[in-house]
């Protein structure tokens, strides 16, 4: 069986399998064609946040490997004659039942592997070395830490930092080294599975995550309790320490981290008008990892329409982001080593696991410091271009033992402006 995308187009002229799709919503329908059996359509109404009619796109027909894309002036030629038995092979394990191929005239298509490469693991052969220290999991994968700060016994407070997305244990910096002895602090950071050189986790979940932060804590025998400081998408795993590992917990801070549209505690207008104010190509990004996970790495690595805008280097900034990123411009690029064993078990795992099914919803959490013994921080730039800022304000009205921290004028790489600030107030009690 091979299953077809349809993508928005205009309405169509002539029936037949492309459809009439004028009056459809916005989002992917489902066709399924089973073997030697007149075409049976399948119209999937997901249900995300209402989006907004996007222009003509095309016609994606896909397999367990490659997915084919055709343009707007392709599908206009296909009519219900299409649905005859006829079997043609366009590729390795590709099978195409009965589809009359497009006009050339009109022809406009993309061939692309679904399923990604095998990824590339540290230590393997052919893989990339190791050069730094890591711990063996419970589950045999291991994870890639740096420590930095004063020693784990002269340390007055001990921090786990947890990188953002293309990013690594190496960047996952938030002090000073005048502020690291003045406070006294000792940091670990870790590469998360997938990046660098920690092993991919193909069933990584928030779960997973903060387990796994729990197991490097013990590991390294930080004691009972330890801080949690995540940025961006790290800021997402440590609602994830919230939920399953808070009895290890100190205290939290959350800066500019990244939500999950589809949590069922928003609003359905507020995750709308979020959802908005993405770039198109970032909504159709998210609208993939959401609905089809199994289409992230083709998405992001076809060439026929935008995909992630981060993940191609052009996100939406602030002007404060730009200006921080000049004085950064002469720091050596990460992306390298970064996505060295493979952009699918980093970047593109990072975006099924953010935006994909809904693990718990963080609203739903309970004050994990009613003894009044830590505390949770969450900082937002209000000019934030990555992540809403309407969205993390209501997540402190509906949190009030979250202390909220808005800064004016600041985007999503407010950290680097705020180091010190940061680490006080996680601090004080």
């Amino acid at each position: 069986m091979i299953t077809r995308y349809l993508l928005p187009l205009p309405k169509l002229k002539s029936p037949g399998v492309a459809y009439h799709v004028g009056s459809c919503p916005p989002f992917l329908h489902q066709l399924s064609y089973h073997h030697r059996r007149p075409a049976k359509l399948r119209p999937s109404f997901w249900a995300p946040p209402p989006l907004p009619r996007s222009r003509p796109c095309g016609l994606a027909i896909a397999s367990s490997d490659f997915c084919q894309v055709f343009g707007p002036g392709d599908a206009v030629g296909m009519t219900q004659s299409a649905a005859s038995p006829p079997t043609t092979r366009l590729g390795s394990n590709l099978m195409t039942h009965g589809v009359k191929s497009p006009p050339l005239a009109s022809a406009s298509w993309i061939l692309q592997p679904i399923r990604p490469p095998p990824p590339r693991i540290c230590g393997s052969p052919g893989g990339p070395p190791i050069t730094g220290p890591r711990i063996k999991l419970r589950d045999g994968r291991h994870l890639a830490y740096k420590e930095h700060g004063v020693s784990k016994e002269l340390a007055r407070y001990k921090v786990v930092l947890v990188h953002g997305f293309g990013s690594s244990r190496h960047e996952a910096e938030i002090a000073t080294a005048e502020a690291v002895q003045e406070l006294g602090i000792y940091f670990v950071s870790f590469d998360r599975p997938g990046y660098g050189e920690s092993d991919p986790d193909p069933k990584r979940s928030f779960r997973s995550l903060a387990l796994d932060i729990e197991e490097l804590a013990d590991q390294l025998e930080l004691r009972s309790k330890f801080y949690v400081i995540g940025f961006s998408m790290g800021g997402q795993v440590v609602w994830g320490c919230l939920k399953y590992i808070s009895h290890r917990v100190a205290g939290a801070a959350l800066v500019c981290p990244v939500i999950n549209y589809w949590w069922p505690g928003f609003p359905s207008n507020l995750s709308t008008e979020a959802y908005y104010q993405q770039l198109p190509q970032d909504q159709w990004a998210l609208r993939v990892a959401h609905y089809t996970p199994w289409l992230t790495y083709w998405w992001n690595t076809q060439k026929l329409f935008p995909s992630s805008s981060v993940i191609s280097g052009r996100p939406k900034l602030s002007r404060r982001d730009l200006e921080i990123i000049s004085k950064l411009a002469d720091r050596q690029s990460q992306t390298e080593y970064v996505t060295q064993q493979g952009e699918f078990e980093s970047f593109h795992r990072d975006m099924i696991v953010g935006f994909g099914k809904v693990e718990f919803d963080p609203m739903d959490l309970k004050n994990p410091f009613a003894d009044a013994e830590g505390s949770v921080h969450l900082w937002h730039g209000d000019e934030d271009g990555l992540v809403p800022v309407v969205l993390q304000r209501y997540i402190a009205e509906k949190l009030p033992w979250i202390r909220y921290h808005e800064i004016p004028n600041a985007g999503h790489l407010l950290v680097l402006d705020n180091k010190e600030a940061i680490l006080k107030e996680l601090f004080t009690v």
